[in-house]
């Protein structure tokens, strides 16, 4: 399993090395999912911008929070105020949004304000559901710089409410496993995960709290690459 944004890339910078190490990678037969938090935009739009960086990849081997956020919705039958970019809104296609009953946090910068935080306040003292897409505390992009991610966002929403996230990326044990759970065949996937295979399953990323200690609550052995948030 291997983290994208941070890892990778950064926005549209190679990472460097990164195009080379996914080579041997592949070279050494290894099974290879990209598992993300990256929820500015859409699956289909980074799937593209990683195809223009030059990653050779399928769009099938990207498993994104956005992924698993839409299940928790469809499960649930919630009809959410996404608190998430236009070019994300893309994989929520068909869900209902009328009279919310949930409000789902993914990382918005351009919603973060003011009356979308107020909005999202009020549906949660009326009894909407708090969905976290995740709780990353901040991310960098191609400044260099480290930014605010959407997890500050979502710790304010709950202190002023009472009302606690439910997540659905990472560091969460459900994700990792499904991510894992999509490399396996359609015949096994409502089977338990034998630790027999989690052990053998590595997460590569450069959060130690999402993607290394997370993947080893979960069972799996965790690798930090200092790229990214380093």
């Amino acid at each position: 399993l291997i983290d994208l944004s941070g890892t990778l890339h950064i926005e549209d910078q190679v990472v460097p090395g990164s195009l080379q190490a996914l080579e041997k990678l592949r070279g050494a037969g290894l099974k290879v999912k990209f598992v993300t938090n990256t929820t500015k935009e859409s699956k289909n739009l980074l799937f593209r911008n990683l195809i223009k960086l030059g990653f050779k990849i399928e769009k099938d081997e990207i498993f994104t929070s956005l992924t698993a956020a839409r299940s928790v919705i469809d499960e649930k039958k919630l009809r959410p105020f996404l608190l998430l970019e236009d070019c994300a809104l893309e994989d929520f296609a068909g869900v209902d949004t009328d009279n919310p009953n949930a409000v789902v946090v993914g990382l918005a910068p351009s919603k973060f304000n003011y009356e979308n935080l107020n909005k999202a306040f009020d549906l949660l003292l009326n009894g909407a559901c708090l969905v976290a897409i995740h709780k990353g505390r901040y991310y960098k992009k191609a400044d260099n710089k480290l930014h605010l991610g959407p997890g500050p966002f979502v710790a304010a929403l709950e202190n002023a409410t009472g009302v606690i996230a439910e997540v659905v990326g990472k560091p969460e044990d459900k994700f990792f496993y499904s991510a894992i759970r999509s490399l396996q065949p359609p015949s096994s996937s409502s089977s338990p995960l034998p630790q027999s295979l989690l052990s053998g399953v590595i997460m590569i990323g450069d959060d130690i709290r999402d993607d290394v200690i997370g993947a080893i609550r979960a069972g799996l052995t965790g690798i930090l690459v200092k790229t990214g948030k380093y």
